[in-house]
């Protein structure tokens, strides 16, 4: 099967939809969810995004975002609709722990499957967000101890 074509795996199904729940215990808005399009990442968007209280057709797809490089990131952030606050993109390894580590000086070896890792930035255009001053927000995952 191709990598495109996976699905989630028994691990992926069970925790997408915990680490949904876990986000929205925190009660984050999210105003746009934005995939790649391949199938594990679009189930998991859609699961996250079903648990947010939004539809999965609301779900935009990013063929940039499959194997995406940092400057594939960096292009798909800069489009983003300007009246989207908080956004969740949803993508895979390694691509994705790499774009996560290049925007603050916080360091993670491994984003896994579910992981949500989030940080602020003040600009008031998509494409600012570049060359802003970020911080981590929080990074969580499904075998971190939540008290």
């Amino acid at each position: 099967m191709a990598d495109f074509d996976r699905p989630l795996n028994d691990r992926g199904k069970r925790d997408a939809p915990a680490m949904a729940e876990r986000l929205a215990g925190r009660n984050i808005e999210i105003d746009a969810f934005v995939s790649s399009p391949a199938k594990r990442a679009r189930k998991t968007a859609e699961i996250f995004s079903k648990s947010l209280g939004q539809h999965k057709k609301d779900v935009e797809f990013r063929q940039e975002l499959y194997e995406a490089s940092e400057a594939n990131f960096a292009q798909v952030v800069a489009s983003l609709p300007q009246d989207a606050n908080v956004v969740a993109i949803f993508s895979h390894n390694p691509g994705i722990t790499d774009y996560a580590n290049s925007l603050t000086a916080s360091r993670i070896d491994n984003i896994p499957t579910s992981g949500i890792f989030a940080v602020k930035a003040d600009v008031d255009d998509w494409k600012n967000f570049s060359s802003a001053s970020k911080e981590l927000w929080f990074f969580d995952y499904p075998k971190n101890a939540i008290d």
